[in-house]
């Protein structure tokens, strides 16, 4: 697996003989009162980037931008070699699927899936076979005749999904396609997606908060806070060393920046030992079920050891979640019966420990 690239530094895509094959490569900026977007993306044919960040960063200005119905305040963005600056959005060579779909409901699904191909001059009757065969394509044949009040959320994302591939697009542009949907429907429609854009062979760019919708539909994530990329790599990478908070709370890791000595990391004035070995700024990371709390201080002494104060405890899925303060703030989820048998309660002091096996440190 490779590395990320550096924040905001464009990874390229993957290519034959040795060139290049980056089917998007755009620099966006737009500013805003409150920050300005400023990114560089490079997408492959084939290759789905899905964007990540908290509410504001700037993931959905970039797929508007990228869309033409933003406008940028620098910047370009140039699809298969040619330059789209100053195209209006209905003479792109792209598709959208919009959270909430907007699909036309006085339309019927192949009237909806047609509307495209009929705008850019197809005859009817070609734009109402090519949009059978999509809605075919997606599993709803049989839905033809059905307005968008008559679909249920996952057959309207089907449609608005083969909409947006009705009129070939050089790239695929997905707005939280997922969001509106319940969470039985969501697992299905998933799955269902993602064969769809293993099928596509243009570039596409996913906007999602869902970090399950991005490791599954993604083949690189890209992370904007503040309207920067502030980390990008494969799914599993990213999740495996994440390099800032939002990162590290979307993927479930306690994350600590600190100076690495050898196999230790020292954080404020705790150390905490892990299983690499090397010297200089870094990160250190591990999973809040690796914590064991304790009443009183351990026999033993294990290497990661602290005395911590119960900020607050919380159900998270099947498990309690305690927020530990201390030396270091951190997450423990342990079980109800473990609760139950250390009688926690907030403001409680009680010790915490992590093994050294299941603390894992990397260059900052």
């Amino acid at each position: 697996m490779s590395m990320p690239a550096a924040a905001g530094e464009p990874v390229s895509g993957r290519g034959a003989a040795g060139e290049e094959a980056v089917s998007l490569r755009a620099r966006l900026r737009v500013n805003r009162p409150a920050f300005t977007l400023d990114i560089a993306l490079d997408v492959a044919p084939g290759e789905v980037v899905a964007l990540l960040g908290p509410n504001g960063a700037g993931k959905t200005t970039a797929l508007r931008a990228l869309a033409g119905l933003t406008r940028m305040s620098g910047g370009r963005i140039s699809l298969r070699g040619r330059d789209l600056d100053g195209l209006p959005a209905e003479s792109r060579p792209i598709g959208m699927v919009f959270q909430d779909y907007l699909l036309f409901p006085h339309l019927s699904a192949l009237e909806n899936v047609a509307f495209g191909p009929r705008c850019r001059g197809v005859a009817k009757a070609e734009a109402r076979r090519a949009a059978a065969a999509l809605l075919e394509r997606v599993g709803l044949a049989d839905k033809a005749a059905a307005r968008p009040r008559q679909l249920s959320g996952g057959q309207a994302q089907r449609v608005a999904l083969a909409r947006a591939l009705a009129v070939r697009p050089e790239l695929l542009l997905l707005d939280e396609p997922l969001a509106a949907l319940d969470a039985h429907t969501r697992l299905e429609i998933r799955s269902q997606l993602r064969r769809h854009l293993d099928d596509f062979d243009g570039a596409t760019v996913l906007v999602t908060h869902d970090p399950l919708d991005a490791m599954v539909l993604a083949d690189r994530l890209i992370v904007v806070e503040g309207g920067a990329i502030v980390q990008q790599g494969a799914p599993a990478e990213v999740a495996r060393r994440p390099r800032t908070d939002y990162v590290a709370r979307l993927v479930g890791l306690n994350l600590y920046r600190g100076v690495a000595a050898g196999s230790g990391v020292k954080v404020g004035e705790l150390l905490l030992h892990a299983s690499e070995h090397f010297d200089g700024p870094a990160f250190v990371a591990f999973p809040p079920a690796a914590v064991a709390l304790y009443r009183s201080r351990p026999d033993g002494s294990p290497r990661n050891l602290w005395q911590a104060r119960i900020d607050g405890i919380e159900r998270h899925g099947d498990n309690v979640r305690v927020h530990l303060g201390g030396p270091v703030s951190a997450f423990a989820d342990i079980t109800p019966a473990a609760v139950a048998e250390l009688d926690l309660s907030p403001g409680q002091r009680i010790w915490a420990s992590v093994k050294a096996t299941e603390t894992h440190a990397y260059p900052a």
